[in-house]
């Protein structure tokens, strides 16, 4: 069993529209990042991403399955048991997500000032 999603994985100002980067949608990056550590079941993708309603996370997640980036996997139940997990071509947009969540972090003050019409000197 995988160790649960951590509930403030993400600021809670995240995801928001600051970012000018965008993974398929909204919450597509997001998603990525709670499946890199192995298959997880939609409550559980629920847990860090509490601002995402279920309509949307659907939506997602069906986008980014079929980008491929994404494997939905049932098992027969009762109960019966629905898993998400990253294909190798979703594993590989990680270095690409860190990279631009580096990026974020270090414009984040310059990206909320432009949010707020505060001008910075180039």
């Amino acid at each position: 069993m995988a160790t649960p999603l951590d509930p403030e994985m993400f600021d809670p100002l995240c995801p928001s529209d600051l970012s000018p980067f965008r993974f398929g949608d909204k919450w597509g990056g997001l998603v990525i990042r709670c499946l890199e550590g192995g298959p997880r079941r939609f409550s559980e993708l629920r847990v860090p991403l509490r601002g995402v309603s279920a309509k949307a996370l659907t939506a997602s997640l069906r986008r980014l399955e079929a980008s491929g980036l994404v494997r939905r996997s049932e098992q027969p139940g009762p109960p019966r048991r629905v898993e998400y997990a990253l294909t190798a071509l979703g594993r590989s947009m990680l270095g690409p997500i860190e990279a631009v969540c580096a990026w974020n972090r270090e414009h984040w003050d310059e990206l909320l000032d432009a949010r707020e019409g505060v001008a910075h000197p180039d």
